[in-house]
Order: structure tokens, then sequence, then C-alpha cells
């Protein structure tokens, strides 16, 4: 009996191509307020993400929901402008079903952003990060039930979840264009309510440099299915008690990202060209 996630991933999957001029080799997932800061590449087209089936719709302010296929320089990229989460209410299985849609495309590379808040105390506001790992606090896996044999193992490595080759090309293009890059461990947390000071410091305790509600099972799907993986985040705030003063909202993160996501841009722009 065929899985009726892999029928649904199929279904969609054909849908797709058909409006696709050629298969992407790199997929990027863009994070709370980067779709409006990464904007539209010239040239491609915008796929509503309804006519894609089976895809979940975004429900947070700064999630745009669509998809953009073409290229950028000569590399073939499908983007993700806008991601759901866990705290919508979305089953883990619906969170990764795009991510697991661009591996049975055949993409080889997936760029994951977010938005996060900074835990470690040198890390300011503003600051792009590379996630060199995570610390899963979702208290669930979206590799959780019957294994799809279809896209990888049972039982995959996460040890170099995060692909150590991209990780220095990112640090490389970072370079060229002036771009500080700090590096990271981000943890993901439920949400949506903001954590707690003592959250924080527990995360910190742990081992975690940003906090955030997204990413790692995206990361999870794509390892499991043997893509490449490259993790940039903007600390758009301080996490709860790093500064004791700070209010938490989601306006600030969307200012902040709306501050750096010309960065943010150029820094992605520079890694698509050498992948």
């Amino acid at each position: 009996m065929v899985d009726p996630r892999w029928e649904k991933l199929t279904e969609a999957a054909a849908d797709l191509r058909r409006l696709l001029d050629e298969t992407p080799e790199v997929a990027i997932t863009l994070g709370s307020g980067l779709s409006k800061a990464f904007g539209v590449p010239d040239g491609g087209r915008i796929i509503p993400a309804e006519e894609i089936p089976h895809t979940p719709r975004p429900t947070v302010a700064g999630h745009a929901g669509e998809f953009w296929a073409g290229r950028i320089g000569e590399t073939p990229v499908l983007v993700q402008r806008g991601r759901a989460h866990f705290y919508e209410g979305h089953p883990l299985d619906e969170i990764v079903f795009v991510t697991r849609l661009f591996a049975v495309l055949g993409v080889k590379t997936l760029i994951v952003t977010n938005a996060s808040g900074a835990v470690n105390p040198d890390f300011r506001a503003g600051d792009l990060v590379i996630i060199t790992d995570h610390i899963n606090m979702l208290g669930a896996n979206p590799l959780h039930g019957p294994n799809l044999e279809h896209l990888g193992p049972r039982f995959p490595d996460m040890s170099a979840a995060y692909t150590p080759r991209l990780r220095q090309l990112a640090q490389e293009v970072a370079t060229a264009e002036g771009i500080e890059l700090k590096e990271g461990v981000y943890v993901a947390a439920l949400g949506p309510s903001y954590e707690t000071p003592a959250e924080i410091r527990s995360f910190r305790t742990m081992g975690a440099d940003l906090v955030g509600m997204s990413t790692v099972p995206e990361v999870i799907a794509a390892a499991h299915a043997g893509m490449d993986v490259l993790g940039i985040s903007i600390a758009t705030n301080l996490a709860a008690g790093v500064d004791p003063d700070a209010t938490l909202t989601h306006d600030e993160v969307i200012e902040t990202t709306d501050r750096k996501g010309s960065e943010m841009r150029r820094l992605l722009m520079g890694i698509i060209a050498q992948i």
C-alpha cells in the first residue's frame, strides 16, 4: 500500500513541474519578514501556494505564502516565500511538506533562513548568524511515525545536518561582501509565546546562541532526504532576560528584518552564485 504522504508529494510535484521551466538545483525557505527583504529577483515567475495541492498556507505576518521560480545567475532556484509554523496548528507532516517537495523535485541544496532571538549575550539585534547546529525543543520530530523510504533511511545521521562546505562558502562570501557573519547554535521552541527569562537561561546552559520557532523540522526533513543544508538567521532581538528592559514583539522582528534584509539578500545572492 502506498503511503498517502508520498501520494500527496508526488501529486504536488507533478503539478509544480508543469509550472517550472527547469528543475531547480537550489531551494530557499525565507523566514519572518524576509520575503519582503529578499524581494522578487528579475525574471522568473511567482507561483501562488494555492496552485500546489497539499501545500500549507502560512497565517503569520511577514510570510507571503507563495513561490518564486527562476534563475539567479546561472543557477535554477525555487524560493519558498514564507513558511508555515508548528504553533499555527499544522501537523509536522505539513510543516515539512514543502521541504520534502523540494527533495522529490530533485533539489540538492536547501538554504533555510529565519528570524531569531539572541540568547548569546555577545550577539546584538541585527546580527547575521550562520547556524552550525540545532537543539530541538519542539517536543516532536517530523520523522515520527512510518518512515518515508522513498526519501531516506529510518535513522538518518544528523551529525553534519548543516553542511560544513556551505558554511565555509557563506563565510567566504560574507568576507568578500564586507558583511559581518557570526556563527551559533539554534534552539527551536514551540511558541507562539516568547520564551521566559528562565527558559532562555536554560537554553544558554544547553549551548544555544539563538532561539526561534521554526527551521529545525525542515532541516531534519532535508537531512533525511540527503540534501545539503545551509542555515542563516537574523538575530532580530535580544531574547527574554538578555536585555532586562526589553519587551518582545513581532513588530520588532519585522522591523529588524526590513533593516538588515538587504545584507541578507546580498549574502544569499553571492552564495547562490558559487554553489
